[in-house]
């Protein structure tokens, strides 16, 4: 862990892991309408693995650039949806939510579609 993902207040300091920062990630992509899941980011046998809940952060990839963060998540959208729109509501919603809960600033929210799935 970097300085990157420190808070300085008045009462003194706050670290932030990087595995809380990609578990909300995780929490508000998984929210957003179009995504299916978090995928693992490995394929097997040409296809993505559809983690759980309590797994999410492993789909995840967060890392400090400067004083910001770029985070990188693999999904697995719905069939039938836009992909591309799918995308742009995951950035901006993973974006809005790291930023107001941990109060650092993200520079980049990267999102690698694994697979489509029928829901």
């Amino acid at each position: 862990m970097g300085e990157k993902n420190k808070l300085k207040t008045n009462l003194g300091e706050v670290i932030i892991s990087k595995e809380v920062i990609a578990l909300l990630a995780g929490m508000a992509a998984v929210e957003c309408y179009g995504i299916v899941g978090m995928a693992s980011g490995r394929l097997r046998d040409g296809i993505a693995e559809l983690l759980k809940r309590e797994n999410l952060s492993r789909g995840i990839k967060v890392e400090t650039e400067g004083e910001t963060l770029v985070i990188e998540l693999n999904v697995i959208v719905g069939y039938g949806t836009k992909i591309s729109e799918v995308g742009q509501n995951v950035v901006e919603k993973v974006r809005y939510v790291v930023e107001n809960l941990t109060g650092l600033q993200v520079n980049e929210v990267k999102i690698n579609v694994q697979g489509v799935r029928v829901t």
